[in-house]
This record gives structure tokens, C-alpha cells and sequence, in this order.
């Protein structure tokens, strides 16, 4: 049995870009606020203290959220001495960070079912089920980077919107980057084209340090400025990361993805999500029953403390936005590439039917 303290070690003389790792009984991870200009590594000794990470977006992104679900309840199993109401507790607290993240749903769901089938000492069967989605979130990052790699061609230039890499992931590319940077490795010559992606400024932040980190050729713009790129030839095609994909193909992504998609179409370019079949929610019919997050006002009218606005502006922040399934060319997973009808298609990754994609 792989231990999480043999897993993480493993990892990290990978070229891995860990968002957060458990090391001598505490939980560390990178402070996504602070990049890309200070690197600075939070501690996390207690659920509370995670949870507050994840809802004050120091941790973010759909694959990073989900495994802090199974980081959190283990870490809630091993401060507890494996008290199965405290997990619980735990998984309570954590789901109500991020309503609209799916995938830490599920994780969160997955790790409290474990309580009873583990057979074992509840601290050790907790750790095994958190080093197994571990190495699944990692694996499918690696497998729809693949998939998603076959679809770029020599020469593309690729649009993204907010972050979807390594850090908002497993730490090799998260979903949109697995794509870009498995392209890349292929030795492909590509370029990307990142949106700043207000008001958090995920884009410019996050996403232009990983391509850089990754040495792939990269260009920020604006996210007003993608219908121009778009309509000037400027766009081949557009692959974006997704945190939660309803039944129908419909997907919950940053908000301003629907709006790129809307361009797109128009402008007769490719538009992708890239996902994690664990990201898409068969039990939610279509993007009108998606519950989406509702922000602070602050997060737009301040930029890190700032005021950039009128004292008493009034000001709206829904974090995500819904793109419906019209509008997407494919839908990227481990298992391949999935296109219309989304209704039926999608149902060959749904593990409730035990079917495997031709």
C-alpha cells in the first residue's frame, strides 16, 4: 500500500506543479492569491482552516477543489483518531465552500462512503482512499491530455479563459493546460492566447506563470478583446476548463466563457471544454439547474484592497456563467473527446451504466 506520505514524495521530484500536499500532519498549499509575484505556502492544521482556503480562493480551480475534499476528510480522520462524525462534519463543511464545484461534491461524497467500507483502521482506510483519488485525478489529467492533443494541429493558436492548469488540477495540467501542454510536449509548435479573466484576474495571474513555467509561447489579452483576436484570424481554436457539466452537454465554466463561445460560433472556430468525466453531473438535467455561485460585490469593485469604483457602487459577481451544449464543439475527457448529441454521447463515460466508450 502506497502511503500519502510515499505518493507526495513521488510526486514532487515529478515536474508537478502540486496545488497542495499533506505533509507532517498538516496540510500545505500554495496561496493562489499571492502569484505570480510571491509563491507563498499556506498551512492548513484543521478542516476549518482548509475550508477557508477554499472559500477566500487561496485553493480554486475544479480538480485542486476536489482533491481537497479527500485532503480534508483524511486530514479530518487522522486529527480526530478516525471519528466517523467528525468526517462527516467535515464533508458538510467543505461542500459548502463552492456550491457550484461539482467534482468537490462528489470527492467529498466519495471519501463518506468510504467510512463504512474500509474494513481497516478508519485513519488508515481514509489515507488509501485519498492516495487512490489521488492518482485517478492525476491520471485522467494525463489521458484528456492526450485526447485533447490530438484535436491541436502544428501551428494552432490556442484561446483559454481563467485557469485551468496544474495549480486548479492534480499539478501536471489541470484540464484546459493538459491539453495545451501534452500539445506542446508533442513537440508541436503552438501558441496561447490567455484572457485576464476579471475579476480575479486568473489568466493573467495564474495562467501566463504556468505557461511560462512550461516555456509555451503565450499572449494576455484583455477578456474584451477576444471577439477582435477572433474575428481577425487571430484564434484557431478555443479549449477551456469546465466545473460542472450537466446531463446535456451544457457547461458551468468562469464567468465570460459564454460569451467567448458565442464569438466563437460566429466566428466558425472550435470551441472545447476539457474535463474530468468525475466533473460532469448526470444527476443535473441541464445548465438551467446548475446552482451558480454568487461572489462579493467587493471582488469587483476592489482589485487586492483597492478601490477601483465609486464609495457605494453597486456591483454584480456571479463566479461562472452557463454556455449551452450548441455552442461547444467537444467535450475533452479521459475516456475521449465527446461531441453532439451530448445527451446521448455523454452517457458512454457515466459509471452508472458501465459502458465504455468505442
Amino acid at each position: 500500500m502506497t502511503t500519502i506520505h510515499e505518493l507526495v514524495k513521488r510526486y514532487q521530484g515529478e515536474e508537478l506543479a502540486l496545488p497542495i500536499w499533506f505533509e507532517e500532519g498538516v496540510l500545505k498549499l500554495i496561496d493562489q492569491t499571492k502569484l505570480p509575484f510571491s509563491e507563498d505556502i499556506v498551512t492548513c492544521s484543521t478542516v476549518e482552516h482548509l475550508a477557508e482556503a477554499v472559500r477566500s480562493m487561496m485553493i480554486r480551480g475544479s480538480g485542486a477543489i476536489g482533491i481537497c475534499g479527500a485532503y480534508g476528510l483524511y486530514l479530518a480522520a487522522y486529527v480526530s483518531d478516525g471519528d466517523p462524525d467528525e468526517i462527516k462534519q467535515a464533508g458538510k463543511l467543505l461542500k459548502s465552500t463552492r456550491p457550484t464545484a461539482v467534482n468537490l461534491m462528489k470527492t467529498v461524497d466519495e471519501m463518506v462512503e468510504a467510512i463504512n467500507g474500509t474494513g481497516q483502521d478508519l485513519v488508515e482506510g481514509m489515507e488509501q482512499k485519498t492516495v487512490e483519488i489521488l492518482e485517478r485525478q492525476l491520471a485522467f489529467e494525463y489521458e484528456l491530455g492526450k485526447h485533447g492533443a490530438a484535436l491541436i494541429e502544428d501551428g494552432d493558436t490556442i484561446m483559454t479563459h481563467c485557469h485551468s492548469g496544474a495549480l486548479g488540477g492534480a499539478g501536471y495540467g489541470g484540464r484546459a493546460l493538459s491539453v495545451i501542454r501534452t500539445a506542446h510536449e508533442q513537440g508541436k509548435n503552438i501558441h496561447v492566447i490567455t484572457c485576464e479573466t476579471r475579476p480575479y484576474l486568473q489568466g493573467a495571474r495564474i495562467t501566463a506563470y504556468e505557461l511560462k513555467k512550461f516555456g509555451i509561447p503565450h499572449t494576455l489579452i484583455t477578456d474584451n478583446m477576444s471577439g477582435f483576436c477572433m474575428n481577425t484570424g487571430r484564434v484557431d481554436k478555443i479549449v477551456v476548463g469546465s466545473d460542472r457539466v450537466s446531463a446535456n452537454g451544457d457547461l458551468a465554466n468562469k464567468v465570460g466563457t459564454y460569451m467567448h463561445a458565442l464569438a466563437a460560433k460566429e466566428n466558425g472556430i472550435p470551441f472545447y471544454t476539457a474535463t474530468s468525466s468525475h466533473t460532469i453531473d448526470f444527476d443535473t438535467e441541464s445548465g438551467e439547474d446548475i446552482e451558480v455561485e454568487m461572489r462579493d460585490s467587493s471582488e469587483v469593485t476592489e482589485i487586492k484592497g483597492v478601490k477601483i469604483a465609486p464609495e457605494g457602487t453597486a456591483a454584480l459577481y456571479p463566479s461562472f456563467d452557463i454556455t449551452p451544449n450548441h455552442l461547444i464543439s467537444g467535450i475533452i475527457t479521459e475516456k475521449g473527446v465527446i461531441t453532439a448529441p451530448f445527451t446521448d454521447n455523454l452517457q458512454t463515460v457515466d459509471p452508472k451504466l458501465n459502458k465504455i466508450p468505442q
